[in-house]
């Protein structure tokens, strides 16, 4: 087997093509592990947190919001991205508060992941919330979206049907199902 030192790719020369509110996009050029000489295009992201707010009955809260690039309207964990000068777990928080109207006494991180490692250094860190309590909610000026009570395991049905087919969400919900079961922090 081969060592994995043997894969790095070092970078030449980097540059910032295009710099946007969110996302900023580089042309990189590399040095292959043969020694030739390759490209890269790649996004550069702040990161973000998704958080599944379990309620006391077994129901989580997912939000319903339209995706320009699809065209159509999905079914997500709230979530968002990590402002300057903020951490994961207070990004989490915020999102909760601000897209579902919620705050939770009690929360875990269940993980995280790459959504896109072929184009992005975006990741994304889960959370589950529970011990919840409900207020009205402070959504961004540009952000519309519906919040939607749902029984647990019902989600997790909806991602094995194919109803939920967010990349977050899917993640999200099967990594805090997992956690859930193994730590029950109430019973249902």
């Amino acid at each position: 087997m081969n060592d994995s030192h043997e894969l790095v790719e070092q970078t030449l020369t980097s540059t910032k093509i295009f710099s946007g509110r969110l996302l900023h996009l580089y042309f990189d050029e590399v040095v292959l592990p043969d020694d030739t000489i390759a490209t890269r295009e790649w996004i550069k992201h702040p990161g973000a947190s998704a958080v599944v707010p379990v309620f006391g009955n077994g129901d989580i809260m997912l939000v319903r919001q339209f995706r320009y690039p699809m065209a159509q309207i999905f079914y997500e964990v709230p979530a968002g991205k990590i402002d300057p000068d903020e951490t994961a777990d207070s990004t989490a928080r915020r999102e909760l508060k601000e897209e579902a109207g919620l705050q939770c006494k009690k929360y875990d991180y269940v993980g995280h992941f790459y959504p896109g490692i072929g184009y992005s250094d975006e990741i994304i860190h889960c959370y589950v919330a529970w011990d919840i309590t409900s207020f009205e909610q402070a959504v961004d000026e540009d952000e519309f979206l519906i919040t939607e009570r749902i029984p647990f395991q019902d989600a997790v049905n909806m991602v094995h049907s194919g109803e939920i087919t967010d990349g977050k969400t899917v993640i999200a919900l099967l990594r805090t199902w997992h956690w859930w079961q193994q730590h029950q922090p109430f019973n249902i």
